[in-house]
């Protein structure tokens, strides 16, 4: 396993639903800036446009436990493993300031495509050593 990776994540006024917390699947979209912050927005560019190569979720698995507010500050903290050459398992789990439990926790499962929607193997990547 990994060591824990923070990203913060800023909760503006739109990610709240009419209940004034984040809408459910804009927890999603924080998990996935933090993968690209892990990997490198320049890797994953470079991947994608000189080999055709990118990442897909293959498995998610979300769970709610408190609503996160307009003018929270998040951390996002993050673990990852290799499980076998296909893919990488990615723990996240967004806090909210101050405390004692996250508000979200979420296991999301990536395969590694290639040109076609191939699966391919996993390529050696900084982030994996």
């Amino acid at each position: 396993m990994s060591v824990t990776h923070h990203f913060s994540a800023q909760v503006y006024y739109e990610d709240t639903d009419h209940s004034g917390v984040v809408y459910h699947a804009n927890y999603l979209k924080y998990f996935e800036r933090a993968r690209e912050d892990i990997i490198g927005v320049k890797a994953l560019s470079k991947m994608w446009h000189d080999d055709g190569i990118g990442f897909a979720v293959y498995k998610a698995s979300i769970g709610y436990h408190d609503g996160a507010v307009f003018g929270d500050l998040l951390d996002i903290r993050t673990t990852w493993k290799k499980d076998g050459p296909y893919r990488i398992i990615f723990s996240h789990e967004a806090w909210r300031p101050d405390q004692k439990k996250p508000a979200v926790t979420c296991t999301l499962e990536l395969v590694c495509l290639g040109p076609g929607k191939k699966l391919i193997p996993v390529p050696e990547l900084k982030f994996l050593d």
